[in-house]
């Protein structure tokens, strides 16, 4: 069993790192091209922060904001499904606190701020994923 642990904390904290790391187009395309497909829910919410990046690139704005859209609702989908998730909240937390405000896109900023930082104070998150939420979001 904390074999398995193991190996699942360091899948996700691999895919963290590699998120983290993305620097240019062709880095988030080949990110998405390895782990779209992947089930991991953890895997799941770096790939939605990703794929709404990518609005970035697109020209016309309804295209930019459809994918936006699509995006915002496939990870408020997997939140819905798996309220407990870490990941899911620190991406949602990140993207919230990055998106422009004229995007109304802001809701769960204090949801996610509480949820986490109990996590933190339980000692539920590893220091690696504490330091990766107190230097990429207002925790």
């Amino acid at each position: 069993m904390c074999f398995l642990l193991t190996v699942f904390f360091s899948e996700s904290q691999m895919i963290m790192n590699n998120f983290h790391e993305l620097q240019s187009k062709q880095d988030e395309e080949n990110f998405l091209k390895e782990f779209s497909a992947n089930s991991d829910v953890a895997v799941q919410a770096y790939v939605c922060a990703v794929e709404m990046k990518q609005a970035e690139y697109a020209i016309n704005p309804i295209s930019k904001l459809k994918i936006f859209n699509k995006t915002k609702k496939k990870l408020a989908l997997l939140i819905k499904d798996h309220p407990n998730n870490i990941h899911l909240r620190y991406v949602r937390l990140l993207l919230q606190e990055k998106t422009p405000a004229i995007l109304g896109y802001k809701d769960n900023i204090v949801e996610d701020t509480r949820f986490l930082k109990n996590e933190i104070k339980n000692n539920n998150i590893s220091k690696e994923f504490q330091t990766f939420i107190e230097s990429n979001t207002s925790i």
